[in-house]
């Protein structure tokens, strides 16, 4: 019966993690694309540049780096929603997840060879694809996305009827 309600527990945390790491990609490879186009501009090109020959412990922290800026930016958000200002606030949310994605996509793109000398990084990196690709395998195998799917074709049909 634990083993049971366990289950039932994680089920929703699994959905939603499965979900939010879809949505995360679903929105890396177009913001990655679109910062490789931007990267083609002449300053930036040198920066890319510099990036990609950095050694692997200033390639992290150049990674984080996004993070650490826009981190300001999210608590302005949340002040803004709290005060009232949901549309500005949730707005302003939106802005910095898209923006934050676009620049770590292409940053870790740049990075990623100097990343994975470091061992552990390498090994986490691994495991992290490794427990991706199980998370979104079972998903992809559900109910629930077969009901998604069998519902995007009805509504695709409707649409073009």
């Amino acid at each position: 019966m634990l083993k049971t309600l366990k289950r039932a527990l994680l089920l929703p945390v699994r959905l939603l993690l499965a979900l939010l790491i879809l949505f995360e990609e679903w929105g890396y490879q177009p913001l990655a694309r679109l910062m490789a186009r931007l990267g083609r501009l002449p300053v930036l090109r040198q920066l890319e540049d510099l990036i990609t020959r950095l050694p692997p412990a200033a390639a992290l922290a150049v990674l984080l780096l996004p993070a650490l800026l826009l981190l300001p930016v999210k608590l302005l958000a949340l002040l803004l929603i709290g005060s009232g200002r949901f549309g500005l606030g949730l707005s302003l949310v939106i802005l910095a997840k898209l923006a934050g994605t676009a620049i770590v996509a292409r940053l870790f793109q740049l990075t990623r060879p100097a990343l994975l000398r470091m061992a552990w990084f390498a090994r986490c990196y691994a495991s992290w694809t490794i427990w991706k690709s199980g998370l979104l395998s079972w998903l992809r195998a559900s109910e629930i996305w077969r009901w998604g799917r069998l519902f995007k074709r009805r509504l695709r049909r409707f649409m073009r009827a």
